[in-house]
Order: structure tokens, then sequence, then C-alpha cells
């Protein structure tokens, strides 16, 4: 693959070779159908320019994720359609999952997150995907649009994929009837993490099973921690609720096949939205290099 201008973490050398890399991250700076506000397209190179700011230590692991490897790809081209890049998602994923790598799509608007799984569900058979998200994403189509990131969810489910929504405060009529009769989806609301967080780790650790897909829509913050986003809800979760969750679900056995950090709209001025993305996507390699080096 041809690698991107700019490296994660700002390291280089072997570890931020091809051949050396346990993760190869894909830009997609793609944000054809956002309505509030635009900008994702700037999403995965801020993503990257805020990593090199990092410490490379992972204090909680006590370990350096990136010894690892990680390798950065070219971005997705925005100069096709929408359908032609989804595509190139689809194709990457599925080139770096075959070669024994763990894709990380960094974007971006959320219909990418698509693409990705639907590349491991024809590898894997059997997938199940954890969302972290404000808005349920479950709808038919919106906005003359069945590829819209309000549709992500809806177009996960149809593949015969299990999910499983975290953080969920934002939807639709039509999409709370859909999750009356469907038994594909289960919900935790975040009024749910907020009162119950215990609970609700359980919960989502039990509903996981076989092969495991993680997406984070950066909405799934509170607007107060995480405003760079281009449909914010207020009530979200905060560093601590996510990292929580994600921590006992790395730690539950659960095959993890693939990630992606999405919906970063950088506001002109303010880092440390960029940096908590930056900085999420780290930490989930550091369990994920931990659980290696642990032989699990």
């Amino acid at each position: 693959m041809i690698p991107y201008s700019v490296t994660f973490g700002g390291i280089s050398g072997r570890y931020a070779a091809w051949k050396q890399a346990s993760f190869v991250v894909i830009p997609f700076p793609v944000d054809t159908t956002t309505i509030m506000q635009g900008g994702l397209r700037h999403g995965p190179r801020a993503i990257l320019d805020a990593s090199t700011h990092m410490e490379l230590f992972d204090e909680e692991n006590k370990i350096e994720p990136y010894r690892s490897g990680i390798f950065v790809s070219n971005e997705i081209s925005v100069t096709t359609s929408e359908q032609a890049a989804l595509k190139e998602v689809e194709r990457r994923v599925k080139a770096v999952s075959s070669a024994g790598k763990l894709p990380v799509l960094l974007g971006g608007e959320h219909s990418g997150s698509v693409a990705a799984i639907t590349a491991l569900k024809k590898k894997y058979g059997q997938l199940t995907v954890l969302q972290f998200d404000a808005h349920a994403d479950l709808r038919t189509e919106y906005m003359g649009s069945t590829c819209n990131h309000a549709c992500v969810g809806r177009r996960i489910v149809e593949q015969g994929v299990k999910l499983v929504q975290v953080g969920v405060r934002s939807m639709s009529e039509e999409e709370d009837r859909f999750l009356k009769k469907t038994e594909d989806v289960k919900t935790f609301y975040a009024s749910e993490v907020r009162y119950n967080s215990a609970e609700v780790i359980k919960g989502i650790v039990s509903s996981l099973s076989g092969n495991v897909y993680i997406t984070v829509d950066l909405d799934v913050f509170d607007p107060a921690v995480m405003p760079s986003v281009v449909t914010p809800e207020p009530g979200g979760l905060n560093w601590f609720d996510v990292t929580d969750i994600l921590r006992d679900v790395m730690k539950s056995g659960a095959k993890l096949v693939g990630f992606d950090v999405m919906e970063l709209s950088p506001i002109a001025g303010m880092a440390a939205p960029d940096y908590l993305a930056a900085r999420l996507c780290y930490r989930m390699m550091g369990w994920i290099v931990a659980r290696m080096e642990e032989g699990k």
C-alpha cells in the first residue's frame, strides 16, 4: 500500500513501515452526506497531526504500542463518487485483514464504517459490531440517501451483523419502532451509562460474541469534551465512561478484528478534541498490544 505523508504518533523507520505493522490506519476524508455542518473531510489529518504530540508510552499498560508497528496508508480519494470511495474502503480493509494486520479507519463520515464492516463480514462470517454513538443511525434512508451517516446502523444490521449500541440519546420515531421489533440490536442509552454504569458494562460485554468490530462516532462524547462533531447532542459520555467500557471489552476475551474513530470535524484553534481522538485510538491499540503480549 502507498504510505501517507504523516505517520501516526510521528513514528518513523521500521515502526511506520508496512512490513512491521500490526495496525494499518486508513484515512477516510469524506463528508458527502452531512447536513448540519461540514468539515469531516479534515478529520483524519487532524487526528494524525494531533497524534504526533502524544507521549508514546502507554501509562496504563506500561508499554509503547507503536513498537508493534503502525502503518498509515494513503487517504481514500475524495475525487471519486461516494460509492467508489466506500468500495475502496472495503477493498483496503480486505487487503489489510488478509495480510494479518488490524485495520483502523479514521474519519471522516461514519458511512465509511459500513464498508469496513462489509469486508470483515465477508471474511469472518459471524461478526458483532460495538457502536459508540449519540444517535441510533437506524433510519432506512435519510435525505434521499441510503448511504447517509444517519443510516449506518441499519446498513450494518441488514448484513446479518449483530449490533450493540452504547451512548445513544437521539433517535426518530421510525428508529424507535424498529428497535422494538428487532432482536438484532441491543441499545444501551447514555442515561443508563450515567446511572448504572457497572451493570451496563456487564451487559455490553455479555452481548458480544465471536469476532468484534468497534466503531466510535465521536459524538458519543458530551459536547463539553468533544465539540468537534457535526451533530452534537447534550448528555453524552465522558472520557472515563468510554474508556472504562472499552477496557472491560478488551479484557473480556472478545476477538477484535478492526476498529474505527469517526466523525471528527476539527474546529480551528481548538486542539483538544483532535488530541482526544488520537489518544483514544492509541489507547485502543495499547489494550490490543497488551493482550498480544500476554499471548491471548
